[in-house]
């Protein structure tokens, strides 16, 4: 029996695989797990049901054609060939497209884009701006061909002839259409700048509509510094450019309607704010001239004496309560200046020489001690009518002195 090498053997069940059609465009339905894209933008993942599972590889030039972001957990349905990866000896299915089962690739892509864009705060309603009530000029971002140009010039004109309308052409829908209306907005914020933006096309299919929903125009929709009106599709329709924009239009023929008013409606606005001010201000008249007659006939008007009469009774009120209150405050100050001069004579040291006493003193001023008077010396005594001088002859201490006094 012959032997065969590990790379002969693996070859031949490559080839096997290979030539078995059942496993050449093979559809295949399973749970993504392990899902794992590198820097050079090729996948790998594992898709599993409850019994097995299967390697996966879908190399770049397969996963920029998806519309949606894989994710663990994400049921699939996954399109490719089956083949032997010979390094490591498995089998693992090439992929080539692949859908969510359940829903669309589209619907899964757009909801997907919308989380992150509004986590990101794009669609926050506190940062749209308010449309400009009477635009000069409006720019257009859609098709150059197809009826919402036509609707849009046609519902604008009607409304106001003097609007300007300005278009930049882009393709609405097909690869590079997202760039060119991103390019469009932008093209109107830097170099032609317009009163309002209007960006939209006509009805179609999720696939027709695309362009709207994808990252750059809704970024480019969000950083306008001018207001933008998304007119997509129909009014059932929605892409994320209405979600970033400004205002939403149900239709580009409601957008223009949007953007541009009628000046018909203007001029009857006019016209009705014109007869209101005409009325208030003959109600005003009226209202004047009533309270005009009202004072005519006041009796105060009519006999003045009788408004000065009864001024001149208050006046002398209030001259005879203010005197009266200044008789009051000139007791009480009075009263209480004699209290204050009864206190301060109750301190005089005269009050005390009216008594008998007298105030002893020498060259060096007050005695308060006999210490300070010794024998011989010159003192003054100050009494209440005047000031007598002696002379020192004796000094008894403070007990004899005492005792003196109680044998007088």
């Amino acid at each position: 029996m012959a032997v065969h090498s590990v790379s002969e053997v693996t070859r031949y069940i490559k080839g096997l695989l290979q030539a078995e059609p059942l496993l050449q465009g093979l559809l295949v339905r399973g749970e993504i797990s392990n899902f794992k894209c590198y820097a050079s933008g090729h996948c790998y993942f594992t898709l599993k049901d409850s019994e097995a599972s299967m390697k996966c590889v879908m190399f770049k030039s397969r996963a920029q054609g998806l519309r949606f972001r894989p994710e663990n957990g994400m049921q699939v349905i996954a399109r490719g060939n089956v083949a032997v990866y010979e390094r490591d000896g498995v089998y693992q299915l090439y992929v080539d497209s692949m859908t969510p089962e359940g829903a669309g690739s589209l619907a899964v892509a757009f909801e997907q884009l919308k989380q992150k864009l509004a986590q990101e705060g794009l669609f926050d309603a506190s940062l749209k701006k308010p449309l400009p009530h009477f635009p000069k000029t409006v720019g257009i971002v859609t098709s150059l061909s197809g009826a919402v140009l036509r609707d849009i010039y046609h519902v604008s004109k009607q409304r106001n002839p003097q609007v300007r309308l300005v278009l930049y052409p882009v393709l609405v829908q097909g690869a590079g259409a997202a760039e060119e209306i991103a390019e469009g907005i932008r093209f109107f914020n830097q170099k032609y700048v317009v009163d309002v933006l209007i960006v939209g096309r006509g009805g179609g299919s999720m696939e027709d509509l695309w362009a709207f929903n994808e990252e750059p125009v809704v970024r480019a929709i969000h950083a306008s510094e001018i207001p933008v009106i998304s007119a997509v599709g129909h009014e059932t329709d929605f892409t994320l450019a209405d979600f970033a924009a400004d205002c939403r239009a149900a239709t580009p023929s409601h957008a223009a309607e949007l953007a541009v008013p009628d000046t018909r409606e203007l001029q009857h606005r006019v016209e009705v704010l014109r007869v209101r001010m005409r009325n208030a201000a003959i109600q005003n008249l009226r209202r004047k001239r009533e309270r005009l007659l009202r004072c005519r006939k006041s009796t105060l008007l009519q006999r003045p004496r009788q408004l000065l009469a009864a001024r001149k009774q208050r006046l002398d009120m209030l001259a005879l309560r203010m005197d009266r209150q200044k008789e009051q405050l000139l007791q009480e100050k009075g009263h209480r200046l004699a209290v204050a001069l009864e206190q301060l004579d109750l301190l005089n040291p005269a009050r005390v020489l009216r008594h008998g006493y007298g105030i002893i003193e020498n060259a060096d001023g007050l005695v308060r001690s006999v210490k300070q008077a010794p024998k011989g010396s010159r003192i003054g005594i100050v009494l209440a009518d005047g000031r007598l001088f002696a002379t020192v002859d004796g000094k008894d201490g403070a007990a004899n002195a005492k005792k003196e006094r109680t044998d007088l």
